[in-house]
């Protein structure tokens, strides 16, 4: 037989071998800990976002002129597009690395993002978590949770009456692990460019929100069901304006302005 032939059915067999391999042996991480580890498949009951938009009709500078607290909203629903557009703006996932919207001291990322939904079309009434690796929400509680998270924060209206609120958590230990006591300073720190994303993101789409820190930490906990190593540190309840009633600059109980 003529050496310098192969027979096409080894070429294929090779193939085979080779991605059976490949599959076998999984998606490795990008050296430095900060690549997204690799979906092992969407979880039951899981709801996916729509691929939210990386390109707006406001500019930076438009909407950081605009942005005001917002804690009259509108009686229309959400869309799930408006939603999903504002929580990537939270935590979304910008590169194939894991790196997030929001910087994070040593790229540890401790902040955990909860939705408490009431009106949003396309998504039952409930409390959920956000992935940003897959942008997708997991429902962890069924029913509209917003009365009781209302009482939870000193009984604030804007909360029980916004279509869904945005609960920015964090898992402190992720970050005072590596930088101790002081890394209790670089998690608020995160906190805060986190929300400020939510509000130039939800100023750009035609969206308000307010901050609100003044909330019962144990009974924000207790409706959604936080695990005990994460603490509650912002709620940002979304809707859209009342047209003219403007953003107001008062002395808000917990944030604004």
């Amino acid at each position: 037989m003529d050496r310098n032939y192969i027979h096409p059915g080894l070429i294929v067999a090779a193939i085979f071998a080779l991605v059976l391999a490949s599959g076998c042996a999984g998606v490795h991480p990008l050296p430095g800990g900060n690549s997204t580890p690799a979906s092992a498949g969407t979880p039951e009951g899981a709801v996916g976002l729509p691929e939210p938009s990386f390109k707006g009709n406001v500019s930076v500078e438009e909407a950081l002129r605009e942005r005001r607290s917002v804690r009259v909203y509108a009686e229309v629903p959400l869309t799930l597009s408006d939603l999903g557009q504002v929580l990537w703006a939270a935590q979304g996932v910008t590169n194939d690395r894991g790196y997030r919207t929001a910087p994070s001291a040593g790229a540890l990322y401790p902040l955990e993002v909860y939705v408490v939904a009431g009106n949003i079309m396309g998504l039952e009434p409930g409390i959920y978590h956000y992935r940003p690796g897959e942008h997708l929400l997991i429902q962890t509680a069924s029913g509209d949770q917003r009365a009781a998270l209302q009482a939870a924060a000193v009984n604030q209206t804007s909360v029980g009456d916004a279509p869904v609120t945005i609960v920015i958590a964090a898992v402190p230990d992720r970050t005072t692990a590596k930088y101790g006591e002081r890394g209790m300073r670089y998690v608020s720190m995160e906190a805060g460019h986190a929300a400020e994303n939510v509000y130039l993101q939800a100023q750009a789409i035609n969206l308000g929100t307010v901050t609100i820190g003044a909330f019962d930490d144990g009974e924000v906990r207790e409706v959604l069901g936080l695990p005990g190593n994460t603490t509650p540190l912002y709620l940002m309840p979304v809707g859209r304006p009342v047209p003219g009633s403007g953003g107001d600059g008062g002395t808000p109980v917990g944030g604004g302005g």
